[in-house]
């Protein structure tokens, strides 16, 4: 059984940076698909960012294209979300999520497509 682990949430201001990490134990973290999806105030869960188990591919929500970026270190067992040009709006609990199953076409946007799934960690945007 896989566990997620974020970390690295914190208050930073508009146009501020945040690096997000997500810690895996517990599981073959080689070959685990992973996204990050965040949670705004009375909000659905949205996907961020998807990268595949051996981090060449990658794809992001249109709202953080250019701004967010997802990598892995597989030694490491860590993905991380790191987050520039912050907004007000990108206030939100950030989860990271991972699947051993190669999610199909356009699935890795899904909620569904996901196994495991860390606590969440808070991010605030101020303006």
């Amino acid at each position: 059984q896989v566990q997620l682990a974020e970390s690295g949430g914190g208050l930073v201001q508009a146009g501020g940076s945040l690096r997000l990490t997500c810690a895996a134990s517990g599981g073959t973290f080689g070959r685990l698909y992973m996204g990050w999806f965040r949670q705004g105030p009375g909000k659905e869960r949205e996907f961020v960012t998807f990268i595949n188990w051996n981090g060449i591919s990658k794809y992001y929500a249109d709202s953080v294209k250019g701004r967010f970026t997802i990598s892995r270190d597989i030694a490491k067992n860590t993905v991380y979300l790191q987050m520039n040009s912050l907004k007000p709006e990108d206030t939100a609990v950030y989860y990271c999520a991972g699947t051993h199953v190669s999610p199909a076409a356009y699935t890795y946007s899904s909620t569904g497509a996901y196994d495991y799934w860390g606590q969440g960690t808070q991010v605030t945007v101020s303006s």
